[in-house]
């Protein structure tokens, strides 16, 4: 029964045969490429600058905004997800919050002011909380759950606004703290209460699909690079093998992440919160991945003020980073206690390419290809 053309926000079934990303989940996704593309472009030109430390600080807090309030609206949608037009009204609310954090992004990795970020990153998180008190009037069996959720998402906004009040300098520190209550949310409002029906084949597809969004940031990254080439015939060569072993990296890494099936890793609550609250770190490194390759290239022009081991260092890191936690949270029960040391080995090789810089973003570009050559054998072998 429906009112006024909604539909009551029963909980969907978690063994529902062929269930895919939905378009309106797709394009909220393509909203978020918004967000990622500025964090990338804003780390960049804050380490072309020379000042990394507190460039992957800055990205690193403006990358949870984005992150979190995906990832909060993914485990929602993969639940609840009505599809009526309130619902749709709802999620376009959360993409208004998107474009408003980014359009805050450079005040806050640049001149350290996060009033709009935090601004669109409410904004978003308000939103949900009106999806999860529809739960609440809809569904007996998920209403504490639901309540616990909505309660605790708002405590934590107050808290948020109420930080802007603070001087920059005392708001900054205090942001560890609410990024801590933010997390803690998930696990206090499912534990002792029944728990949100997930369906594991869903999240893993949603977490496929944004992953390849950070990636295809690489990607433009590496063309960047040719077009920049060709603009400058006298850096051509170095800007072709720049752009290749990008390529290389991207693909690589793609390769990495597909290569095993993830859903069996979301059994219970405590695996679904490794394996969600895990992808920060990869996406998080895959975001950062583009940001590198230009850093390359504007070092490659003589515009980065930064040592050569420091350019290496803003590809090997993420790419290491991406590898060695895509490896703890699903390659590693699908590999033999051998294989699993080389793949360590080899991520750790990538790292320690930073040493000898002329030859590091080669030498990452050919270990991530060892990685894939490594679990394609791993994977033929009886």
């Amino acid at each position: 029964m429906t009112t006024i053309g909604l539909r009551r926000m029963a909980p969907r079934d978690p063994t529902e045969g062929h269930r895919a990303a939905s378009p309106l989940e797709l394009l909220f996704d393509l909203v978020f490429v918004v967000a990622v593309g500025f964090a990338a472009t804003n780390l960049h030109e804050i380490e072309v600058e020379g000042h990394v430390s507190s460039a992957v600080l800055a990205y690193a807090f403006v990358f949870f905004a984005i992150w979190w309030a995906w990832i909060n609206f993914t485990w929602f949608a993969t639940s609840f997800d009505t599809d009526d037009w309130l619902y749709r009204v709802m999620t376009f609310v959360q993409m208004a919050g998107v474009l408003v954090l980014a359009a805050g992004v450079h005040a806050a990795m640049v001149e350290g002011s996060t009033t709009v970020v935090v601004l669109g990153y409410v904004i978003m998180r308000l939103a949900l909380v009106g999806q999860w008190l529809r739960v609440v009037a809809s569904s007996s069996e998920y209403r504490r759950t639901a309540l616990r959720y909505a309660g605790g998402i708002v405590v934590v906004q107050v808290l948020w606004v109420l930080a802007l009040l603070l001087p920059d300098g005392v708001s900054w520190g205090v942001i560890p703290v609410l990024i801590l209550l933010e997390v803690l949310v998930p696990p206090f409002a499912e534990a002792g209460t029944q728990t949100t029906p997930w369906h594991t084949r869903h999240i893993a597809e949603r977490y496929s699909l944004f992953t390849l969004i950070v990636l295809g940031e690489g990607l433009v990254a590496s063309a960047n690079a040719v077009i920049d080439g060709i603009a400058h015939a006298d850096h051509l060569g170095s800007l072709l093998v720049l752009a290749a072993c990008g390529l290389v990296i991207v693909a690589g890494l793609w390769w990495i992440y597909f290569s095993r099936e993830q859903h069996d890793h979301i059994r219970s609550l405590p695996t679904a919160l490794l394996f969600g609250y895990g992808h920060y770190l990869v996406f998080a490194a895959a975001g950062a991945l583009p940001a590198g390759i230009e850093v390359a290239v504007s070092a490659d022009a003589g515009e980065a003020d930064l040592s050569h081991a420091t350019v290496a260092a803003t590809i090997a890191v993420p790419v290491a980073l991406f590898v060695l936690s895509i490896w703890a949270l699903a390659l590693r029960p699908s590999l033999s206690l051998g294989w699993n040391v080389v793949v360590v080995a080899l991520a750790l090789a990538g790292l320690a390419s930073i040493a000898v810089p002329s030859v590091s973003l080669v030498a990452t570009a050919l270990l991530v290809a060892a990685v894939v050559v490594v679990l394609e054998v791993a994977d033929r072998r009886p």
